[in-house]
């Protein structure tokens, strides 16, 4: 990993280790670990969705991995819509690459953020997977353990004008 000494930007309660961030292009991912997986979020005002995973018992940016034959732009839009029934307005923008070191086995990873604007509040059903939604304003207190490896990303996203009252394109 790029970040291979220092203090880590964040650690969750797991043992998961954000260990860099690179802002960057679609044509060119990071080549210093694997990229299975994407991460978007989706900005209503200034609130952004977290998602309520089951199995990691977590409020969490939505995302997941990437399938086959699909880009990690496809793999965002796809899993934003699969966990909180929500789309983005327009395009996402990829804001750049977060790079990991996940327990237990210390395996690199990386995963591709995304960010993106919405107008309009879509209907969520629960699933198997993602027991609830919530616009997050990222300060107030949320019901149960805040993903922070996935918050510390969120307010990049919001830094980079993801968050603004206006669309910056």
């Amino acid at each position: 990993m790029p970040h291979s000494h220092g203090l880590p930007l964040a650690v969750d309660g797991r043992g998961n280790h954000l260990v860099s961030f690179a802002r960057g292009t679609e044509g060119a991912p990071p080549c210093d670990a694997p990229l299975p997986a994407a991460l978007v979020a989706i900005w209503h005002a200034d609130r952004v969705l977290m998602v309520f995973d089951r199995f990691r018992q977590a409020w969490e940016l939505p995302g997941g991995r990437i399938e086959e034959g699909e880009s990690p732009r496809q793999a965002a839009a796809r899993e934003l819509l699969e966990e909180s029934g929500q789309v983005s307005d327009g395009p996402l923008r990829l804001i750049g690459y977060a790079g990991f070191v996940l327990a237990p086995d210390q395996r690199a990873e990386n995963a591709a953020l995304f960010a993106g604007r919405t107008t309009g509040i879509r209907d969520f059903q629960a699933t198997e997977e993602i027991a609830a939604i919530r616009w997050w304003d990222l300060r107030e207190v949320l019901p149960g353990r805040v993903q922070s490896l996935d918050v510390y990303l969120a307010r990049l996203t919001r830094e980079s004008g993801s968050g603004a009252s206006h669309d910056p394109r």
